[in-house]
């Protein structure tokens, strides 16, 4: 497959994917993950803070497609579980993994892998297409971190709506049209370079 004949923006952009090129930014998805769940705010009635880390994985997937994507993630959680302080508020070690908040951190390789998977579908030539694969790939981070944090924190599946779904709908709503907004028209004028560039 060409670069022109691909979907997903990082093969778009590099016309001769290597391993090393992977490689690199795989790496520096899982950094930037790390940098955006820095930006954090305690919530004071729920366990699970406000970050930015949704905004990365998201990123990750529609830009790296299916498989870098998936593995930026793997790398970000494997980071935070040999005790660096990649997660939340500085946060790190496997027990964090196995805390209220460990749904939504194990669901992060999923969410970027899905919707990777979806953009390689074509999902990124389309506004509308794109919106919906950014949220669903959204919806299942909230599910994993809803369904986990009824378990460890042994509440109803009520609570755990009311403490780790719904007060993160808006904030994800804006994150989904950050990452959605430009990729279709990013992805139009790269095609357009790129057919210029060979007739």
């Amino acid at each position: 497959m060409t670069s022109l004949m691909s979907n997903v923006l990082m093969d778009c952009l590099w016309e001769r994917s290597s391993r090393l090129a992977d490689a690199l930014a795989i790496l520096a998805f899982s950094l930037l993950t790390a940098l955006a769940a820095q930006v954090a705010v305690k919530l004071p009635f729920t366990p699970v803070p406000l970050t930015g880390q949704t905004f990365a994985v998201l990123l990750s997937g529609a830009v790296l497609g299916s498989r870098r994507g998936f593995l930026s993630q793997a790398i970000y959680l494997a980071e935070g579980a040999v005790g660096l302080p990649v997660f939340a508020l500085g946060a790190s070690s496997l027990a964090h993994l196995l805390g209220p908040t460990g749904g939504y951190l194990w669901s992060y390789p999923l969410a970027a892998g899905l919707l990777g998977w979806l953009i390689e579908q074509g999902a990124s030539r389309s506004f509308v297409k794109l919106a919906a694969a950014l949220f669903v790939s959204d919806l299942l981070i909230l599910v994993c971190g809803g369904l986990w944090l009824h378990v460890v924190a042994k509440i109803s599946y009520r609570q755990a709506w009311l403490l780790g779904f719904y007060p993160f709908l808006v904030g994800d709503v804006a994150k989904v049209v950050l990452v959605g907004a430009p990729l279709p028209r990013i992805m139009r004028l790269i095609e357009a370079h790129l057919g210029a560039s060979i007739r």
